[in-house]
């Protein structure tokens, strides 16, 4: 089985400066690490390639510092990375985001099954997993907490649902994006990583896609536009009652009342 796995770099702080015009994160330079999401993906495709054989790549977009993770991934077991970095992919919404992985997964080769993080920290959108399903035009499954059984014309999964808990069979190629706790992610290993510390990682840019049209890469194939980020205000404000039970309870119903939650 072909197995890609879809991995990020993701600031390991909430420490990170914002581009006043552009409204992006400034990633260059920034601590960070893999998306944690990211590594319960690449821990389910591990497993089942133990279990059936296979080969799994990853890929990822960033910056050229984004090799870091697939350096990871080498480290713990993965056989094959790509990168697409390009700075006219830079500033990229979830749309113009997916639309690019998927272009770079049509120029990796064809994969018999997908795996994604649920969401990554950054963005929390949860949305690139499913939309790159759209592009490549494959089935796919959001919140999936654990693989029920893997045959040849397709992987059964379960799904965490607000509500309930529902049992799906899904045909080969698909899509699926990993919720936390489905596996335990292993350590990367010091051996692996040795081994595989001058493996080749393909780097993809813009010019490398079959679509070259620069409109539908990052800001400008971003129809959702950041006006402004600010951090939010603090209000540290407080008070200390003290008094008996039923005054103090006399005290926050009016309080409650006057500033209109009642």
């Amino acid at each position: 089985m072909d197995i890609l796995v879809c991995i990020k770099q993701v600031p390991a702080s909430n420490k990170v400066e914002v581009d006043p015009v552009t409204g992006v994160l400034l990633r260059d330079g920034a601590d960070s690490k893999m998306n944690p999401y990211d590594l319960y993906a690449l821990e389910t495709a591990l497993r089942i390639r133990e279990k059936e054989g296979g080969t799994i790549s990853v890929i990822s977009m960033g910056p050229p510092q984004a090799e870091a993770v697939i350096r990871e991934a080498f480290a713990m077991g993965a056989d094959r990375g790509a990168l697409l970095s390009d700075r006219r992919f830079g500033g990229a919404d979830v749309l113009a985001t997916s639309y690019t992985i998927a272009q770079g997964i049509r120029k990796m080769g064809k994969f018999d099954l997908i795996l994604c993080g649920k969401q990554t920290t950054d963005g929390d959108t949860a949305q690139v997993g499913s939309e790159v399903s759209e592009w490549l035009g494959i089935p796919s499954v959001s919140n999936v907490k654990k693989i029920e059984k893997v045959e040849a014309d397709g992987i059964t999964v379960e799904m965490d649902l607000p509500n309930e808990l529902e049992i799906a069979k899904v045909a080969y190629p698909c899509l699926l994006s990993a919720d936390k706790d489905i596996f335990q992610p292993r350590l990367p290993s010091y051996v692996k990583k040795m081994e595989t510390k001058d493996r080749e990682i393909e780097i993809y840019s813009l010019d490398d896609m079959e679509d070259k049209d620069e409109t539908h890469y990052g800001l400008n194939g971003s129809p959702t536009q950041v006006k402004r980020i600010f951090p939010p205000e603090k209000n540290d404000h407080r008070e200390v009652w003290t008094d008996e039970g039923d005054v103090m309870a006399d005290k926050l119903f009016h309080m409650m009342k006057e500033m209109k939650f009642i």
